[in-house]
């Protein structure tokens, strides 16, 4: 079977039958919050329509209202066969739902999701029929700080970075049918030290034949060669495996991911009793080591030098949510054909089928959490749980390098003086770790680090010299002196010998006399802006300290039109130019 297949939402578990819930939707205001009482999961009255997955705050929805609905309804019909239906299970699943999603089928309850950035699916078996079946969703949001809400703003109006509000359904939504028995989840553990992998594999079974002998096998595929096959008895389903990449006496035929070279091996899971094959899936995974050591980052044993830029995934017409998948791919060939080797994704969890092709590309990616902005206990709450679903649905990407759960003390109130938001970030941290020993965590991006593998810190100097001062003595910036805004460690941390990045700098706006805004004063021409990014890049890469750094912004978004293309995704400069200066 495919191992990748173009359109599919969840590329990390594939299977054959699915269908796509994407398209109209008939949708409804709910205002006075009367929906639920009066019964619109079965029927909403004087709907309107909606075209989903794009949030009703954008053109691309058909809608494009601006003001916030905090209760917000969707309804379809979806057709299902009778044959598809017979010895089989139902799984319905929401990419993305902001924020706390309740689902209904055929006016049946089933089930409630509360986070805006992560997958949530439900076994909607018992509820369908052969023919026509009603889906209902409740979406409520809101515009609490206490949630992780990113750059989704909290008042009336945009301002400064935070831009208009994505409510409701804004990722794929889609259905597959399943065996009775089935592979629901893959954790993908590979190991360069050892030249094997490791999968995890977590089984549903029916309580009818838990006794029954179930075997779980793995087939791995480089090419046409065939690397290895192994299996084993499914026990309380639960499946470890372990198998070896070293297929034959070539040393060479074992295969590294890397930007340069982002090989990767495809993989056939399957569930079989008795000779008989109940699920088969098929994903993939990328043979890499990520790892620290003398104040720079290794990759596969060796230091590389993370050139990255900021994307906070935003369209002009449809807000957090992709035109397309092409509009995905394309933007990742942007960014590698401008000679950045990675991608800082600010403030969001982007669609599964991004990480994908930053997978089959090779791009780096730094995976970080949208944060809340009110540091209480139910924030914590809230951050935890939704942190940890962020990092298990991503896992196995193995672009992602690096795990970022804060950003510049956002939700982390008072974290210089106050031990409860510091406490946070350490828990955090070795949370993270407990999934994912091996990737760095980069646990508040940009100033006051508590426990991190990477120290990293921003500053918008315009000027060269200021921003060599600021960043080039590594004792005095990691020192105890006040650093721009904030210092680099928060009270009790100090400087332990980390690799040093500066993870935010330029944000060079053209003065385009509009009221949006760029960081330091707006350049008038292509040769002004030239110029002032190449000697901030100059200036970084010319400190023998730094092992990397991040460039704000891969485009504009809304008010803040400080990117490297326009909020239409086209080049403001051609990328040869922006390449030269990347790579000089």
């Amino acid at each position: 079977m495919k191992c990748y297949r173009e359109g599919y939402p969840r590329p990390q578990l594939v299977r054959d039958n699915w269908k796509d819930l994407c398209g109209v939707w008939l949708f409804a205001f709910d205002d006075k919050n009367a929906g639920e009482a009066a019964g619109w999961y079965n029927k909403i009255p004087e709907p309107r329509t909606i075209r989903v997955p794009f949030s009703y705050e954008t053109k691309a929805s058909g809608i494009g209202e601006e003001e916030r609905h905090d209760i917000v309804w969707y309804q379809r019909t979806v057709v299902l066969d009778g044959e598809e239906l017979a010895d089989s299970r139902t799984v319905l699943h929401f990419e993305g739902c902001d924020y706390k999603m309740t689902l209904w089928v055929n006016g049946r309850r089933i089930g409630h999701h509360t986070g805006g950035y992560t997958r949530a699916s439900f076994d909607i078996t018992e509820a369908v029929t052969a023919g026509d079946n009603l889906i209902t969703v409740r979406a409520l949001d809101s515009a609490s700080c206490e949630q992780p809400r990113g750059k989704q703003r909290f008042t009336k109006e945009s301002r400064s970075c935070w831009y208009v509000q994505t409510t409701g359904i804004w990722k794929p939504v889609w259905l597959e049918h399943t065996a009775k028995e089935y592979i629901r989840e893959v954790k993908i553990v590979p190991d360069l030290d050892s030249r094997s992998v490791r999968f995890e594999l977590e089984v549903q079974m029916t309580q009818e034949v838990q006794a029954a002998a179930w075997q779980a096998r793995v087939d791995i595929t480089f090419g046409e060669d065939r690397v290895a096959s192994c299996e084993t008895a499914v026990l309380d389903g639960r499946v470890v495996l372990t198998a070896s990449l070293e297929y034959d006496t070539n040393p060479w035929n074992v295969h590294t991911w890397s930007p340069e070279a982002p090989f990767l091996y495809d993989v056939v899971l399957t569930l079989q009793s008795g000779g008989r094959t109940a699920d088969t899936a098929g994903t993939y995974f990328g043979l890499r080591k990520v790892s620290t050591g003398h104040g720079r980052v290794l990759l596969n044993d060796r230091p590389i030098y993370q050139k990255l830029i900021l994307d906070q995934g935003y369209w002009e017409d449809s807000g957090l949510t992709a035109p397309s998948e092409a509009a995905l791919k394309e933007d990742i060939e942007k960014i590698l054909g401008m000679g950045y080797n990675g991608v800082r994704l600010h403030q969001k969890i982007e669609d599964e089928r991004f990480l994908c092709w930053c997978d089959r590309l090779g791009l780096i990616v730094w995976s970080e959490m949208p944060s809340a902005f009110f540091f209480d206990d139910n924030e914590v709450s809230n951050f935890t749980g939704q942190w940890l679903e962020a990092v298990r649905q991503n896992y196995n990407h193995p672009s992602i390098l690096v795990w970022v759960p804060f950003n510049e003390s956002w939700g982390l109130n008072g974290i210089g003086g106050n031990p409860c938001p510091g406490h946070l970030t350490q828990a955090i941290y070795h949370l993270t770790k407990a999934i994912d020993p091996m990737r760095p965590v980069v646990v508040n991006d940009g100033w006051e680090h508590t426990v991190s593998d990477i120290i990293t810190l921003h500053d918008y100097a315009s000027d060269k010299e200021v921003l060599q001062r600021n960043v080039g003595d590594l004792a005095r910036a990691m020192g105890g002196e006040t650093y721009m805004w904030h210092d680099a460690f928060a009270k009790g941390f100090v400087y332990e010998g980390q690799p040093f990045m500066v993870s935010e700098y330029g944000g060079i706006a053209f003065d385009n006399h509009s009221d949006g805004w760029g960081y330091g004063n707006k350049v008038k021409d292509e040769t002004a802006f030239i110029a002032r990014f190449g000697e901030l890049t100059k200036a970084l890469t010319e400190i023998p300290h730094i092992c990397g750094y991040c460039y704000t912004q891969f485009t504009d978004v809304q008010q803040e039109i400080n990117g490297l293309l326009d909020g239409g995704h086209q080049f403001k400069i051609e990328a040869r130019k922006i390449n030269g200066i990347v790579n000089m």
